[in-house]
């Protein structure tokens, strides 16, 4: 093919059917579809160019290139010995110093990643003065557990009770008092956070906990650890939400996700489970961006933010890989001006930091998921949905800093719907390209929509570590809007992806602007109406509904999003300030739909009912 094209093709060549047809590809392995499929998309390339990993001169977690070969084997012949125990997955291992320099001095070539193994931390942040004060707390019963792999827990506290402690460091390790104290205050603030903090009230009671000690309070594995958290959460498949404030101090790296992070998200894609995980603190003013595994794209990611919902000092940024929106959201962490209340061995103290503000996002997910009966994507959605509101365009200093926002304390805030909205929550599994429904009986007034509307959708999609920035493989993409009378969508954000006319100029739209506009490859997706004093109201078309479409794009393997659960938060605002909930619920139920409101009250009886003991006589 160089030969015969003088090693250069141009655009002209490339349409010019004399010169390129189908029958000169006879005596040739590749079609001319593909061929020139292939041509297209590299003429899009400036530069290319190896990047190889250097010896990080510590012990460190290697990633290799896939070689479709045995990792072990593959070490032994270059006279590295690895325990299997030592080994992530089938190209991940964890290699000491010396085992490091053989593998950089004979094949440097077959090592993709390399990042230093966590082993400092500095979890606890702005420790003040301890109180004594003995506090009392009532018998557990029917309530929801939440789960926390942390450092060690105390169980001489007040709150022991209501704690299952599994201690999972090493008996030869010693351990000393310091290195209970980070994990058994952020144990307090997920077991009785609202007592400790009355400011902090959110309305959720109080949870259990099953607490698992990893690591101690100063140095620890994070290979060890990360192996751990996929059998902890194996054999406690029971829970649904799990609290992680342990992180390190090294920024991530802009290339690809960390091994740890990368696990967390495959352990999400296999189990019906969501991380909560804190921002990572600053480790001094050098360090800016986030560190590992603050970069797991399915966990929900939570910064801190002081009382008066400013960044704290010692937040760090995102965003991960140069396009994924972390952290997630943001809450009140503590800081000089209102510290977090927490309980310690040596009893109550202030504290701040990420970690501190994570827990909190933990109670609240757990509510919605243990408690109101919500599946994650909901779950997780709602609580985005509601830090977000109707802020369409944030800076990009503001979503590094915040991620979507700052999440409302009550928590019916977050579930309940405003006088002048319409809010109603989807959820379905995409099966195939287009998963839909058409059927959204909007009120009208004077056959015309007196709203603006926004959507949030989330879904936990499977990720491949060794794509680079190109992460996840699935990428699920939502229209909403009215449907015109050719059946096309008429969608709030104008989202021309996914188009039938796709070669038509109108609707093409290059990878760059999907990703920009519409967050192509994300797994949260926002998009949304402005609501200002302007606002007017919508004209309808033959069909008197609205339409949602969800389609599905995968990178690698076709069935990659097959089976993923997708969740989306519709919200229409009154734009004149009227109450049209009861019209809707009305409607829907005229046009055959079977309503299930979100009523609290109802939903924390059937949990109650469910989760009693039944005695058989």
């Amino acid at each position: 093919m160089a030969k015969k094209f003088n090693s250069s093709i141009n655009n002209e060549i490339l349409k010019d059917k004399t010169q390129i047809n189908s029958s000169i590809f006879k005596n040739y392995p590749m079609a001319q579809s593909p061929f020139k499929q292939v041509i297209a998309d590299v003429s899009y390339i400036d530069d290319f160019e190896i990047e190889y990993s250097e010896n990080q001169g510590e012990q460190s977690i290697v990633t290799l290139y896939d070689t479709k070969s045995d990792t072990k084997k593959i070490l032994n012949s270059l006279g590295i010995d690895i325990l299997t125990s030592r080994i992530l997955d089938d190209q991940t291992v964890f290699l000491d110093e010396n085992q490091l320099d053989l593998l950089f001095a004979k094949a440097p070539y077959l090592v993709s990643m390399a990042t230093v193994d966590i082993s400092d931390l500095a979890p606890s942040d702005f420790i003040q003065n301890y109180d004594n004060k003995l506090m009392s707390i009532p018998t557990p019963k029917i309530e929801p557990t939440v789960g926390v792999i942390d450092t060690l827990f105390d169980k001489s506290v007040y709150f022991n009770e209501w704690v299952e402690y599994y201690d999972l460091v090493d008996d030869n390790i010693p351990k000393e008092p310091r290195d209970y104290n980070h994990g058994t205050a952020v144990t307090s603030i997920i077991v009785d956070g609202p007592i400790l903090n009355p400011w902090l009230d959110d309305g959720c009671g109080r949870f259990k906990v099953r607490h698992f000690g990893v690591a101690t309070g100063s140095n620890f594995s994070s290979f060890s650890i990360t192996k751990q958290i996929k059998e902890i959460v194996t054999k406690h498949k029971d829970i649904k939400v799990w609290n992680i404030s342990l992180g390190s101090n090294d920024e991530i790296n802009s290339n690809f996700i960390s091994a740890e992070s990368a696990i967390l998200d495959q352990i999400q894609f296999e189990n019906n489970i969501i991380f909560v995980v804190a921002g990572t603190n600053k480790p001094n003013e050098m360090i800016e961006k986030i560190g590992s595994p603050a970069d797991s794209i399915n966990s929900m990611v939570v910064n801190a933010v002081t009382k008066t919902g400013l960044s704290a000092r010692y937040s760090r940024k995102g965003i991960v890989l140069s396009f994924f929106g972390k952290p997630d959201v943001s809450y009140y962490g503590g800081s000089i001006e209102k510290y977090i209340k927490v309980c310690e061995p040596l009893g109550a103290a202030d504290v701040a930091g990420t970690s501190f503000a994570a827990p909190w996002i933990s109670r609240k997910l757990s509510y919605l998921i243990d408690v109101l009966g919500l599946n994650r994507e909901i779950a997780k959605a709602l609580i985005i949905d509601a830090a977000r509101d109707w802020n369409e365009n944030p800076t990009a200093d503001e979503l590094a800093l915040y991620g979507h926002g700052i999440v409302p304390i009550r928590i019916e805030d977050i579930v309940q719907t405003k006088k002048d909205e319409i809010k109603f929550l989807v959820s379905d599994v995409s099966e195939k390209w287009d998963t839909y429904n058409y059927n959204f009986p909007v009120p009208l007034q004077n056959n015309m929509y007196p709203y603006v509307a926004r959507a949030t959708m989330c879904y936990f999609p499977m990720c491949e570590r060794t794509q680079g920035v190109d992460y996840t493989n699935t990428e699920l993409n939502i229209k909403f809007g009215r449907i015109k009378d050719n059946g096309t969508f008429n969608d709030i954000k104008g989202d021309n992806q996914n188009l039938d006319d796709v070669g038509s100029e109108k609707y093409y739209l290059l990878e760059d602007s999907a990703r920009k506009n519409f967050r192509k490859w994300d797994n949260v997706k926002y998009v949304a109406e402005k609501p200002t004093t302007r606002n007017q109201a919508k004209k309808s078309y033959t069909n008197k509904n609205w339409g949602m479409s969800v389609k599905t794009n995968n990178r690698l393997n076709a069935n990659d999003g097959t089976g993923v659960r997708f969740g989306v938060v519709v919200t229409l605002k009154e734009i004149n300030g009227v109450n049209r909930i009861d019209e809707f619920i009305s409607n829907c139920y005229l046009n055959g739909w079977l309503v299930n409101e979100l009523d609290i009250a109802l939903r924390i009886n059937v949990n109650q009912k469910l989760s009693e003991d039944i005695e058989f006589e």
